[in-house]
């Protein structure tokens, strides 16, 4: 070969060397130490199924039984790799459109590249539609209904109910109007912007390409996607209805003033005890002492929509570098959107023209979520951020009218759209609203009719959080303090918690109402105007942290720092909260592994937190007197024994059947014993009570528990009557109505009746006395699957991360 020529052609296949690596290159540096993930059952969610529709099922499963015992090799074992920017030898290989790679590994997760930021997004897109085109089918409609609040309908279940939606044209004109204002923001929204449509034209060529008749994707599919995870998993609040019921109920049987304060004891909006996951004090919806704007609905009155509740089951280990054994941050943690099929979240890698970005995405939107960077990883946890309001509208002239800022003005009629139903006639849907929000229904105050109205603070803005999407997925976070001002932006009610190679933090972000003075968040506020909102918290008043001197950043969806009060949903932040489960097992180490950090995570997965937590107390009483028979004795036994040997749930051997034998007990005796202790002075409430909060959030098919219950009543109600230090003591003793030995009867009562129970139903011999597991084993919503799961408490996608290296800073 000549020589002249062979430069020409080596300097041609250099250049063209550089043209193409874009498409197949990778991060330079995988600063990830360890990298796993999980996310049953499988990334396959179609219906034709393969080795990826429940292979990561069986993973999650196996790890449950090793409870605190898990080693590194079990990590390997039991999550799969979760590498940025490394090749997959033997991936499948497409190519969607020029510009666009996407590989798959053996897992099936999808590693897109793309010469530019639109085929990136175009390649998600295309993988979008390969791994979740049936629940992108099914929840266009239902986030719409999301997206506008629709009242009465739950758009999750209308998602699984087989109907379709046909919205109108103000419907898809409401959510257009994100769009302007996303692009209103200037570089970075005309970005986004084409991001979006490049996601919707890779959804819309896998179809065409695969000759799947579904109606084109666009835009506005992305803005109602989006409303889905603000309004479902995003939003706080909302039973203040439901609560001033209540306290209607308590001032008939104890009068205003004595009401108020059980009511003040019921709700722990901001009790002192209760577990936060930060340093700090962050003032928020701090109750008035005089709520002159709010407002007592005649008990029994409210006629209208139930709201549907948020999903509260995420946690995160954080550990800092100063409490790891290699002196780098510990990451362990993950959201909870529940059991489905197909799963909710996708997981793919999105690489190429500034993304290097893995981890999880919701059908519908084209960035990763929750996930890692080259040096980074990030989570979220629901938070109880109250970012939605009930509004009593007074009415004027019919139920149609209402009085606003002196005017008697009309409310609007909004035409959503139709429901349709095989077999069925067409079902329009539509809803009156005034300046508030949608309409809910109505009732009465001192009997006078009135108009319920509500208002979510992220109505109508759900795309805007998409810029600290934008910032994670393509690296412009390179440290903590970058990540707060990003999560910043992000106007959901959630933790985010971050970690890198040397740092961990923690930012709880949400558009969050300052509510005028002389309001109770618990309680509806008067709609006149003259008690609206005043604006929204700005970023340093958002609970946030880096670094704690404790060495570690726990949440599990408890309170995030000292004085952030409680979502008027929220009855739970109490002296006991289940992120005490994570704080024990972190606390039982002075500094961790990785592995260690995991079997934290999975010993408190499965514990039962009223006999971890509460049953000291309980006990405690019960001791301060003898048993009223040998069989209570044997009950109580049982439960000691059980919380010796750590309290697990576990079904190891299978049979269908609790392990333990004090699992029975406590689930027989648990409402007979937080009765005793409230309805001393609570009387027939405490099913009014029960109705707000249940008892207790028992495991179920569903996978979460012990999210909220009456655990911290009972455990600072007995707590105050035994004598020890207490911070913050309820306004009177409780059970026994304060008298301790008719307390202790009254529990060693409720404890003999449910052995009483179990005897008659299980036989004399305690020792064989079961709870059933079968019951609580994890299904996947749908019906489609057969499989199931032990009952675990987890995320259901996890990362278990940690980083060694960094960026230049």
């Amino acid at each position: 070969m000549h020589r002249s020529f062979a430069v020409l052609l080596a300097t041609v296949v250099a250049a063209l060397a550089l043209v193409l690596a874009p498409l197949e290159a990778a991060p330079k540096v995988d600063f990830a130490a360890g990298a796993w993930t999980i996310l049953p059952p499988g990334e396959n969610g179609s219906l034709a199924f393969d080795r990826n529709t429940t292979d990561q099922a069986k993973l999650y499963d196996a790890l449950t039984p090793l409870f605190g015992n898990v080693t590194s090799r079990d990590i390997q074992r039991y999550f799969k790799p979760a590498p940025l920017g490394a090749a997959v030898p033997g991936g499948r290989r497409e190519r969607p459109r020029s510009g666009v790679t996407v590989v798959r590994d053996s897992f099936g997760v999808a590693h897109v590249t793309g010469k530019t930021e639109v085929d990136v997004a175009f390649g998600a897109g295309w993988v979008t539609a390969a791994d979740r085109g049936l629940l992108l089918q099914l929840i266009r409609g239902p986030a719409r209904v999301s997206a506008l609040d629709v009242p009465g309908l739950d758009p999750l279940a209308l998602a699984l109910s087989g109907k379709s939606f046909v919205p109108s044209a103000e419907a898809e004109a409401f959510l257009a109007n994100q769009l302007d204002a996303l692009r209103s923001l200037k570089i970075v929204g005309p970005k986004i912007l084409g991001l979006i449509n490049a996601y919707a034209a890779g959804i819309n060529g896998y179809y065409r390409t695969k000759g799947i008749p579904a109606t084109p994707f666009t835009a506005n599919d992305v803005v109602a996607s989006a409303s889905l995870i603000a309004a479902r998993f995003g939003t706080n609040g909302g039973q203040e209805a439901q609560n001033s019921m209540f306290l209607d109920a308590l001032e008939e049987r104890f009068g205003a003033a004595d009401a108020r304060r059980v009511f003040a004891d019921l709700r722990s909006a901001n009790d002192p005890e209760s577990p936060v996951s930060v340093p700090g004090s962050f003032p928020q919806q701090v109750t008035s002492a005089t709520p002159v704007g709010s407002v007592v609905l005649d008990d029994g009155s409210f006629t209208g929509a139930p709201l549907a509740a948020s999903a509260l089951a995420s946690n995160a280990l954080l550990i800092g570098a100063k409490r790891s054994e290699t002196g780098h941050p510990l990451f362990v943690a993950g959201p909870q959107v529940g059991y489905f099929f197909p799963e909710f979240f996708a997981e793919m890698e999105l690489a190429g023209a500034g993304f290097a970005v893995r981890g999880a995405v919701f059908p519908g939107l084209p960035l990763v979520l929750i996930g890692r960077g080259a040096d980074f990883a990030w989570s979220a946890t629901s938070s109880e951020a109250d970012s939605r309001d009930i509004f009593v509208e007074t009415l004027c002239d019919d139920d149609f009218h209402y009085l606003f800022r002196g005017q008697c003005e009309p409310m609007r009629r909004f035409f959503v759209g139709t429901l349709k139903a095989q077999g069925a006639p067409d079902q329009l849907v539509a809803y009156y609203e005034t300046a508030h929000g949608p309409v809910i229904g109505y009732a009465t105050v001192g009997g006078k009719r009135v108009g319920i109205s509500i208002q979510r603070a992220t109505r109508g803005r759900e795309l805007l959080s998409l810029r600290a999407f934008y910032d994670l997925n393509t690296g412009r976070v390179d440290s903590a303090k970058d990540f707060l001002s990003s999560m910043n932006f992000v106007e959901f009610s959630f933790n985010w918690l971050y970690a890198d190679d040397r740092d961990i933090a923690l930012f709880s972000s949400g558009r969050l109402p300052i509510r005028a003075a002389g309001t109770d968040s618990a309680l509806p506020t008067i709609g006149t105007g003259d008690y609206d909102w005043r604006g929204f918290v700005p970023f340093a008043g958002h609970a946030q942290g880096i670094n704690p001197p404790s060495g570690a950043i726990l949440n599990w969806n408890n309170r995030p720092a000292a004085n952030v009060g409680a979502a008027d949903a929220n009855f739970a932040y109490g002296s006991v909260q289940r992120v005490d489960l994570l704080r024990a097992g972190v606390a039982a180490r002075k500094k961790h592994t990785l592995a260690t950090i995991t079997g934290a995570m999975n010993k408190a997965a499965t514990q039962d937190l009223r006999v971890a937590r509460v049953w000291p107390a309980i006990r405690a009483v019960l001791q301060t007197g003898p048993a009223p028979s040998a069989r209570a004795e044997a009950a109580a036994g049982l439960i000691d024994s059980w919380r010796a040997t750590g309290s697990s749930r576990l079904d190891r051997d299978l049979d269908g059947k609790i392990d333990d034998a004090g699992a029975a007990v406590m689930d027989a005796a648990w409402p007979r014993l937080s009765d005793a202790v409230m309805a001393p002075v609570l009387g027939p409430l405490v099913e009014r009570l029960a109705a707000l909060m249940r008892r207790s959030a028992n495991p179920s098919p569903s996978g979460g528990a012990f999210g909220g219950g009456w655990y911290g009543y009972v455990d600072k109600d007995l707590r105050t009557l035994l004598g020890r230090d207490v911070r913050g003591p309820y306004s009177r003793r409780y059970c026994g109505a304060g008298v301790l030995a008719t307390c202790r009867e009254a529990l060693w009562g409720a404890l003999d009746a449910a052995a009483a129970e179990l005897e008659a139903t299980q036989g004399p011999a305690p020792s064989a006395w079961r709870a059933d597991a079968t019951a609580e084993r994890i299904r996947f919503v749908s019906g489609v699957l057969e499989d199931t799961m032990r009952w675990s408490n987890r995320p259901t996608f996890q990362q278990v991360m940690t980083f060694t290296g960094h960026r230049p800073r």
